[in-house]
């Protein structure tokens, strides 16, 4: 059987038995406030099997493109604090990620190479000098879908070891911030209660900075030779 099939067959299976089970009701805010202190006792007699089935958990959710990326994080900092808790995520996240970038070129990206070919050459070319910063815009800057990105970057010709630098390092301040707020989720009533203008702002310019490199490279370009 086509290897591409039997990838596609995985991955359906994984959604659907997310969904089958409705293991949703447990990625919720209400959820992880309610069961905050069993969690603690947990974590305390099992420390290390609990940090790598929270990294295994969050892989998953991340490779399937599943809903629920956004209350893991504020659990890792729930269960394991500030710093711990926003390593154990960027572990997670970033593997899942990578799978997930995989999967999407494995499967869709000679398909629309052949198609949109033409149409992509600039976005190629644009990765191929600048990928990093690219990357690093993209995760910093918390407007776009994170599964989106995983699965459009796997579209492209960005080089896999730029693709994993880049997410590695562009989720940290976000997941960090999320981390923080789970580590006092008693006071947050709505995931909105943690995006708040400031913190916006100071991903997005950061997301700014890290484009830099691509304004001075477009900027030699107009340097006569």
């Amino acid at each position: 059987m086509n290897k591409k099939l039997i990838l596609l067959a995985l991955v359906g299976v994984g959604i659907a038995l997310f969904y089958f089970f409705d293991l949703q009701q447990h990625l919720s805010l209400q959820s992880l406030k309610t069961n905050r202190e069993k969690l603690d006792m947990i974590y305390q007699e099992n420390s290390l099997a609990i940090i790598f089935g929270f990294i295994g958990v969050y892989f998953l959710v991340v490779a399937l493109s599943l809903p629920g990326a956004t209350i893991l994080t504020l659990a890792g900092g729930a269960i394991f604090g500030s710093i711990i808790g926003t390593l154990v995520v960027n572990i997670g996240a970033t593997l899942g990620a990578t799978v997930a970038f995989l999967v999407a070129r494995l499967i869709l990206r000679e398909w629309v190479q052949k198609k949109f070919g033409d149409k992509l050459d600039p976005i190629n070319k644009g990765l191929s000098e600048n990928g990093i910063s690219y990357m690093l815009f993209l995760r910093l800057v918390p407007l776009f879908p994170f599964f989106l990105v995983n699965l459009v970057s796997g579209l492209t010709e960005v080089r896999l070891l730029v693709y994993f630098l880049g997410t590695m390092f562009g989720i940290m301040p976000g997941s960090f911030v999320y981390a923080n707020a789970g580590s006092n989720i008693s006071r947050i009533d709505s995931i909105s209660d943690i995006s708040s203008p400031g913190v916006l702002g100071a991903l997005i310019l950061l997301g700014l900075f890290s484009l830099i490199p691509v304004f001075y490279h477009q900027y030699k370009k107009t340097i006569p030779s």
